[in-house]
C-alpha cells in the first residue's frame, strides 16, 4: 500500500463517518437514506454519462453488490434507528476487517504476509475495545437488538468490500464502475418509500433535501476512493485501514450527539493506530 493508496483511503474513512452522521441526523431514517440513495442515482448518471461502461465481466459483480449494499443500508437504518450513532458505526464498521481478509484469501486468492495480518489483527482488536467500550449506550440499558443489525451490517460491509474489489479489478474503469454501482442500488430504497409514503414523499422530502444530497456526494466520494484503491492494493488492509472511520464516527458522536467517548475508547483507538502502522509496514 503506497502512501497515496493510504492517504485516498484515509480521506474515504473520514467522508464516510460524515455522511453516516448526515444520516443519523435525520430522525426519519426512511427518508435520510430515500434522500442519500436518491443523491446517489443523480450523481451516478452524470458519470455514467462521461465514463465507458464496465466491460462485460464486471456486470454480475455489480448485480451482487447492489443486493448487498441494499441489505447494508437496511441493517444500518436498523442500527440506527435503535442504537447511538457513536457504538452501532464502529461496530459495523470493524467487523468487516477480519471478514474481508477471510474473503480475500478464499474467492480472490489474496493471503497477507505477517506483517499485514498482524496489522489487521491489531486494529481488529482496537475496533472491538472502541465499539464494546459502553455496552449499554446513552440509553441505560444493554442494546442487543441494535448490536445485532450493526454486527450483520458489518457482514455485509464485507461481502460487498470483498465482491467490489473483484469487480472493479474486472471493469477496466473504476469511474464506471461506481457510477453504475450507485444507480442498481440507489433506486431500491427512494422506490419503496415512494410505495410506502406516496402523496406525503415529496412535502416529508424537502426540509432534508440539501442535507441528503449533501451526504450522497459525500458517500458516492467516499466509496469512489475506495474502490480506485482496490485497483492498487490488497483487499484486507484497505479494509481494515477504512475503518479508521470509527474514530472519526466515534468523535462525532461525543460532540454532535453528545455520547460518552473515555479513557477505554481512546486507549482502543491508540490500539487501532498501531495496527495501521503494522499494515502500512509493507508498502
Amino acid at each position: 500500500m503506497t502512501p497515496l493508496v493510504a492517504l485516498a483511503v484515509l480521506i474515504a474513512a473520514v467522508t464516510h463517518a460524515g455522511w453516516n452522521a448526515l444520516a443519523h441526523a435525520v430522525k426519519d431514517q426512511l427518508l435520510s437514506f430515500t434522500l442519500i440513495s436518491g443523491g446517489g442515482v443523480l450523481i451516478g448518471a452524470v458519470i455514467a454519462c462521461l465514463v465507458p461502461l464496465p466491460a462485460a465481466a464486471a456486470w454480475p459483480y455489480l448485480a451482487v453488490s447492489a443486493i448487498l449494499h441494499v441489505a447494508y443500508m437496511a441493517l444500518l437504518m436498523r442500527s440506527f434507528t435503535l442504537g447511538d450513532f457513536g457504538q452501532m458505526y464502529p461496530i459495523a464498521r470493524g467487523t468487516a476487517p477480519l471478514v474481508v481478509t477471510v474473503l480475500a484469501a478464499v474467492f480472490v486468492g489474496e493471503r497477507p504476509d505477517r506483517w499485514a495480518t498482524a496489522g489487521v489483527a491489531v486494529a481488529c482488536a482496537g475496533l472491538v475495545g472502541v465499539a464494546l467500550w459502553g455496552i449499554r449506550g446513552s440509553r441505560g440499558r444493554p442494546q442487543w437488538p441494535a448490536i445485532t443489525a450493526a454486527l450483520a451490517t458489518g457482514l455485509a460491509i464485507a461481502g460487498y468490500t470483498t465482491v467490489d474489489g473483484a469487480g472493479v479489478r474486472a471493469s477496466g474503469t473504476p469511474l464506471g464502475y461506481i457510477a453504475w454501482l450507485m444507480i442498481l442500488q440507489g433506486l431500491v430504497v427512494p422506490a419503496y418509500t415512494l410505495h410506502r409514503r406516496r402523496g406525503r414523499l415529496v412535502s416529508q422530502l424537502r426540509p432534508f433535501a440539501a442535507r441528503g444530497l449533501l451526504g450522497a456526494l459525500m458517500s458516492v466520494t467516499a466509496y469512489g476512493l475506495v474502490l480506485w484503491a482496490q485497483t492498487r492494493a490488497p483487499l484486507a488492509p484497505i479494509a481494515a485501514l477504512r475503518e479508521s472511520s470509527i474514530i472519526v464516527g466515534a468523535a462525532i458522536g461525543t460532540v454532535f450527539f453528545k455520547e460518552r467517548f473515555g479513557a477505554p475508547r481512546m486507549a482502543a483507538a491508540g490500539l487501532m493506530v498501531v495496527g495501521i502502522g503494522l499494515m502500512l509496514h509493507t508498502s
